[in-house]
């Protein structure tokens, strides 16, 4: 008979018995203990942040949270003087169902948000801008 059959049937049939220690749980297990897991929270989706890039400040940035795509208005990519993008063949379907064609795309460019510094990749497109 395997160990862990005989120790469960020992178990079974009350001949050996578990001694009950007091364990100290964390938070969390705590929390999983008695039912209190923490809710999630509805996905905003689409927000604003302030943001940096080169010398140009921005106070409501669009940060869309279901896209990978960083788009960047021609206007702004000029005022920012960031050097020749790379051409792209890239077609983007709006939706609107229209497809855009974009001016180019910029590599590496540093956005500075709050303390932190990111390398991010931006898609040019010729667009209005929202105020």
């Amino acid at each position: 008979m395997p160990g862990y059959a005989k120790f469960m049937k020992e178990l079974v049939t009350k001949k050996r018995s578990l001694d009950f220690e007091t364990i100290e749980v964390s938070h969390s297990c705590s929390a999983i203990m008695t039912n209190e897991i923490i809710k999630k929270k509805e996905d905003p989706r689409a927000f604003t942040i302030p943001c940096t890039i080169g010398m140009l400040q921005f106070a409501k940035a669009l940060c869309d949270l279901r896209v990978s795509i960083n788009l960047m208005p021609y206007t702004i990519y000029k005022q920012l003087g960031l050097g020749e993008s790379k051409s792209t063949t890239m077609r983007l379907l709006m939706v609107d169902r229209s497809i855009k064609h974009p001016m180019g795309i910029l590599y590496d460019i540093l956005v500075k948000v709050g303390q932190f510094i990111f390398s991010v990749d931006f898609v040019i497109l010729d667009c209005e801008i929202d105020d």
